[in-house]
């Protein structure tokens, strides 16, 4: 019998709500199994309305919740197994940080986000730009097997060898075809890394940046970097640098250019557990980030996106402008691999400010007009015609066609329906 959760029910002031947005959906819905989760989405197309499936972890996008519709909670698929040297059984709802956890004393990992908060399903179907990504490439490229139900509530395994159509369209676009209910990753063998934690003043921001790009461009893959850029009359940035490895020399070679950088306020690095990278608080979810964000991918951090950057967070609407690392073995995967198909960028930027504003879109759109894709997972926005940012034009003619065949009624249209616009440049 289905778990249903509504208004009256004492665990329905828990649930209503996720990391960035409040809502008061009509049902919750909490499976305990895959069956389940086709009885939830029978029930949810029955009863009509919107429809959000959370995966119970945190994000930026804030779809995961909805007024009046139903919410397919899958938090309790929360299971992570071993099932043999490297390869590892993940559920949903399982929260990467205790991913981390788990993996570590099986000499394992898996590159994930910056927050051991997030959910498995969501980032384990959009992308996955993480603190080893250069070393290891994106979340989905270790993804080697998933349990998928489809729109018409069909359970599928999907593999290079199984459906491998539904198997390259949930790698980058899954919240389009179906509700992954496990996921079996290939771990990397490096549970132990080196972390740099550096803080900058920084008194000439396009500058300070455009040196920071060619720095990571020119690191060794076993480097990843992420940077968080403050507002203010000097801007402050913290970064987070990751050495893919626990051989002490090698990481101080790689990682002493960065403590040479301008403006450098302070630093500190040590050899830690992969799984103390990823800040994880489990606080529960009452919408209490408020922010909203745009987004992009950038081919190098060159002096036009570097003055952009620094133009945007002059301006006074952007609170903070965060910097990923991408590149290294994330492009060594070709486009047509994947539904994630932004194989040549080398950094993913995003912009966030308390409130949606005309004055924010407008100090966004000169580093808009600078980017050359878009992971969706960072964009708050919901203009349709960000799909094709998204997704170059040959990666969504084939996404249109798969979703035409599995989910011709537009059941799963909550995240970038591949649907809209109508029309699509010819490849």
């Amino acid at each position: 019998m289905l778990d249903i959760v509504r208004a009256p029910d004492p665990d329905y002031p828990s649930l209503r709500h996720v990391y960035g947005a409040t809502g008061a959906p009509a049902a919750i819905i909490r499976p305990r199994t895959t069956e389940e989760v086709a009885e939830a989405l029978l029930f949810a197309r029955e009863t009509g309305g919107e429809l959000s499936i959370r995966s119970g972890g945190h994000g930026i996008s804030s779809i995961s919740t909805n007024t009046g519709g139903t919410v397919i909670d899958l938090g309790r698929l929360n299971g992570i197994e071993r099932i043999s040297d490297t390869m590892v059984k993940l559920g949903p709802g399982a929260h990467w940080g205790h991913v981390a956890r788990e993996l570590y004393p099986w000499g394992l990992s898996i590159s994930s986000g910056d927050s051991g908060d997030v959910g498995v399903g969501g980032l384990g179907t959009t992308g996955g730009i993480g603190l080893m990504g250069r070393a290891h490439g994106l979340t989905i490229d270790r993804l080697r097997s998933a349990e998928l139900v489809t729109a018409d509530g069909a359970v599928h395994r999907v593999s290079a060898s199984q459906e491998p159509d539904l198997f390259w369209a949930i790698r980058g676009a899954g919240a389009n075809i179906g509700i992954v209910t496990s996921f079996e990753f290939e771990a990397s063998t490096t549970p132990v890394v080196a972390q740099a934690t550096i803080a900058y003043q920084l008194r000439d921001t396009a500058t300070f940046l455009n040196r920071w790009g060619a720095l990571v461009e020119q690191s060794p893959r076993e480097i990843s970097a992420f940077l968080y850029i403050g507002v203010g009359a000097a801007p402050f940035a913290q970064a987070t640098v990751v050495y893919a490895s626990d051989d002490a020399d090698s990481a101080l070679t790689a990682l002493t250019p960065f403590t040479e950088l301008p403006g450098m306020a302070g630093q500190r690095a040590q050899i830690v557990p992969y799984a103390a990278v990823p800040l994880t608080t489990d606080a529960p979810h009452s919408g209490q980030q408020r922010a909203f964000t745009h987004t992009g991918l950038v081919d190098h951090l060159d002096l036009d996106v570097s003055h952009g950057l620094g133009a945007l967070l002059a301006e006074g609407s952007t609170q903070m402008v965060q910097i990923r690392s991408a590149g290294g073995a994330i492009n060594d995967v070709p486009p047509d691999a994947t539904a994630y198909a932004h194989r040549h960028q080398n950094f993913s930027v995003t912009a966030i400010a308390s409130v949606d504003s005309p004055r924010f879109a407008a100090a966004w759109e000169p580093v808009h007009a600078l980017t050359t894709g878009m992971y969706l997972s960072f964009e708050s926005g919901r203009d349709p015609g960000r799909i094709m940012e998204a997704f170059p034009p040959a990666t969504l003619s084939r996404l249109r066609a798969i979703k035409s065949e599995w989910d011709p009624e537009g059941v799963f249209s909550q995240n970038f329906d591949v649907t809209r616009p109508s029309s699509v440049p010819t490849p």
